[in-house]
């Protein structure tokens, strides 16, 4: 993993930075409907797990683009990783509780795969907030709550309003008009990512569900 740090005299979006920052510090949410009619049709069919389809999903996108990939390193300086990897949370029944793990992003799912069912076999059930530790700091997070077909999710974190890089929420995914809809919400920072940008992600997610036969292994 490599990080880039950004300089912000030659920055063209520094005076949007320091605006969101300086002046208006803002972060936003935004929830849309992803059609997984296909993965969802898919994964049953091959017999695999659809959950990590879609945190493949989400991560492809989050590493095609340097916005979602801008944050503070640990020397407090602004840039972007090369790569990051999702460090999700999976859910304990009998306790009711959850926990938090990290794969190793790889591109081919079927790699990543492997090292997600590695990861719950040796940690799914430890039971701790960090169930795998020595989380790398290009990191982003992911979470579930599959109980709930929400139409809004918001989050409000308290790091000073500096925590940069994207959080996704998935909510229970359900049936309309022959199709299958998955709840998605991601808190953004306007300081590295305009509307624009959003509406990128979810376009690209909603592609990469509909391209899935070409991705997921045979």
């Amino acid at each position: 993993m490599i990080f880039n740090p950004i300089d912000l005299d030659t920055w063209s979006r520094k005076p949007y930075f320091d605006h969101y920052v300086n002046n208006v510090r803002c972060t936003y949410s935004m929830t849309a409907n992803i059609d997984i009619t296909r993965p969802l049709e898919a994964t049953k069919k091959k017999g695999i797990k659809l959950y990590p389809a879609l945190i493949h999903m989400i991560t492809t996108v989050v590493n095609r683009h340097r916005e979602f990939r801008t944050c503070l390193d640990s020397r407090n300086r602004l840039g972007y990783w090369d790569s990051m990897s999702p460090s999700f949370t999976i859910f304990h029944d009998d306790d009711k509780t959850f926990s938090s793990v990290w794969t190793p992003y790889c591109e081919d799912y079927k790699e990543f795969y492997r090292r997600y069912l590695d990861d719950m076999e040796k940690y799914g059930s430890v039971k701790q907030f960090a169930a795998k530790t020595n989380e790398p700091p290009n990191t982003f997070p992911v979470s579930s709550i599959p109980w709930v077909s929400f139409t809004g999710f918001n989050l409000n974190v308290y790091t000073e309003g500096t925590y940069f890089l994207p959080i996704f929420t998935m909510g229970k995914y359900f049936k309309q008009d022959e199709k299958i809809l998955l709840p998605l919400s991601v808190q953004l920072h306007h300081a590295v990512c305009d509307g624009y940008h959003a509406g990128l992600m979810f376009n690209e997610l909603q592609s990469r569900a509909d391209t899935c036969k070409e991705w997921l292994p045979n």
